[in-house]
C-alpha cells in the first residue's frame, strides 16, 4: 500500500498500469480529431500529452476520462472499462477541465463541500476531506473567503481540489496552468508534484514545455491526433542527438574557416546559413572560442552568438515541422 496524500490510500500491483487506452479514434465530421491513440499510465506515474493547441488532446482525455464515446478503441481504468453511457468505474476518476468549475459566490470551503455532496459524501466525511483537499492545493489560510476575490492561479488551484475530493486514482489536468501569473503558476505545478509523488496517477495536458519536462515521467507527443513519439525526456532528446546548436552571426567570407571548423574534435557538422556559420557540437560552450578564432583568423566579422541545447522543443520541430505553441 503506498499513501497518496492525508486520509487516502491506494493498492495497486507491482507493474500493473492503471489506465490503459487502445487505439482510439475519433472524427468530427471531416476532422480525425484523434487517430489511433494508444496510452499507459502506472499508479504514481504522471503521463505527458505534449502538443499545440488543435493537436487532439482535450479530445483525447474526453475519452479516457469518459465524457466523449470514441468511433473505436477502449479505454481501462484500475481494471474497469470506462463507458459514456455508465458510471462503472468513473469514481476512479477525477477530471479538471480547462474551464473554471466553481462558484464565485461561495468560499472555497463551501465550493468543496457542495462538490462533496454531489459525491454522495456524509457532512462529517465531506468535511475531513475539504481540510485535506485545502492543505494539498495550498489555500487553508484562505479557506473562508469568497472566490470571487480569488486570484486567477487561486481559482485554477481549488479547480484542482474539486478534483480530488473523492480520492480519485486517476486525476486528469487539462491545460491548468492557462492564463495564470507565473507564481499561481509555481504554486499549481507544485501541488501537481506532491500528488504524483504520493502514488496518485495523473494525465496532465500541456503546450507548456518546461512543465512537461519538470512534472511528467513519460511523454507522448501529440500532433494532428497522433502520437508521434513518446518516452521519458531524455529519451525523445536522444531522438533529435545529444548535439547542441551554435548559431554565429557573420560578415565576411567563412570559406577558408569552414574546414577548420569541421575539423574540431567534437564538431560534428557545420554548414552557412543567411549570413550565419551553424555549428553542431556535442558541447557547443566548450567548441565556441575555438570556432571563434578560425572565422576571426579567416577574415570574417562575428555577430550574434546563439547556442542551442536539445530539449523538447527540438524533438517536436524534428518530429512535425512545426514548433510547439504554433
Amino acid at each position: 500500500m503506498a499513501e497518496r496524500f492525508p486520509g487516502t490510500i491506494i493498492v495497486s500491483a507491482v507493474n500493473d498500469p492503471l489506465v490503459e487506452a487502445a487505439h482510439l479514434y475519433k472524427r468530427f465530421d471531416k476532422l480525425q480529431a484523434v487517430d489511433d491513440v494508444s496510452l499507459s499510465i502506472d499508479p504514481g506515474e504522471t503521463y505527458g500529452l505534449l502538443g499545440p493547441n488543435g493537436a487532439g488532446k482535450t479530445t483525447a482525455i474526453s475519452m479516457i476520462a469518459g465524457l466523449l464515446e470514441p468511433d473505436s478503441g477502449t479505454v481501462t481504468v484500475a481494471g474497469t472499462q470506462i463507458k459514456p453511457r455508465s458510471t462503472q468505474g468513473r469514481e476512479a476518476i477525477g477530471l479538471v477541465p480547462q474551464d473554471l468549475a466553481i462558484y464565485p459566490d461561495l468560499s472555497a470551503e463551501e465550493n468543496l463541500m457542495f462538490f462533496a455532496s454531489l459525491y454522495g459524501m456524509s457532512k462529517r466525511d465531506a468535511r475531513a476531506r475539504a481540510d485535506e483537499v485545502l492543505e494539498v492545493i495550498g489555500l487553508a489560510d484562505r479557506r473562508k473567503e469568497r472566490t470571487s476575490k480569488y486570484s486567477g492561479g487561486m481559482k485554477r488551484r481549488l479547480n484542482i481540489g474539486i478534483g480530488l475530493l473523492h480520492s480519485p486514482r486517476l486525476l486528469i489536468l487539462d491545460e491548468p496552468t492557462v492564463g495564470v501569473d507565473p507564481q499561481s503558476r509555481n504554486a499549481i505545478l507544485e501541488s501537481v508534484e506532491a500528488l504524483s509523488g504520493g502514488g496518485m496517477a495523473v494525465l496532465y495536458t500541456t503546450h507548456y514545455m518546461e512543465e512537461a519536462e519538470r512534472l511528467c515521467d513519460r511523454i507522448g507527443i501529440i500532433d494532428s491526433g497522433r502520437v508521434v513519439a513518446e518516452g521519458t525526456t531524455e529519451q525523445l532528446i536522444s531522438r533529435v542527438g545529444e548535439n547542441d546548436r551554435v548559431r554565429i552571426e557573420v560578415t565576411g567570407s567563412v570559406d577558408a574557416a569552414i574546414g577548420h571548423i569541421r575539423d574540431i574534435s567534437g564538431v560534428v557538422e557545420a554548414s552557412t546559413e543567411d549570413h550565419a556559420i551553424v555549428v553542431m557540437a556535442d558541447d557547443g560552450s566548450r567548441h565556441l572560442p575555438a570556432v571563434i578564432n578560425h572565422l576571426v583568423d579567416g577574415g570574417a566579422q562575428v555577430g550574434s552568438i546563439e547556442v542551442t541545447r536539445p530539449d523538447l522543443e527540438a524533438v517536436f520541430l524534428h518530429l512535425t515541422g512545426k514548433a510547439l505553441r504554433e
